[in-house]
């Protein structure tokens, strides 16, 4: 797999209280990616940009929600979230610089 397509693969960590739940207890974080991206590929990248180790990937594909519009019912866009399960003593750290 080539580098420019690690770095394309990963498009953003997922924050919310679901993720950060997850985060404490299993040792997870969450990643929102491309669509067609395989397991491979996100372990791959993870490892790659964060300098961890990877123990398991799980993936999900996030159904759009539909909305009302003034123009009538829109839909949101379809999207793929990865759950990755860091291995024993490895973190990543979100943190925000005020």
């Amino acid at each position: 797999m080539s580098q420019e397509k690690l770095y394309k693969v990963l498009l953003g960590p997922v924050i919310s209280e679901k993720s950060a739940i997850v985060a404490e207890d299993s040792n997870q974080v969450v990643f929102k990616v491309l669509k067609n991206a395989t397991k491979q590929e996100i372990s791959a990248a993870v490892e790659k940009l964060f300098d961890v180790k990877v123990e398991d990937v799980r993936v999900l594909n996030v159904k759009g929600k539909t909305k009302r519009t003034r123009h009538g019912m829109g839909k949101r866009s379809d999207w793929k979230k990865a759950y990755v399960r860091l291995e024993q003593g490895q973190e990543i750290d979100f943190a925000i610089a005020e």
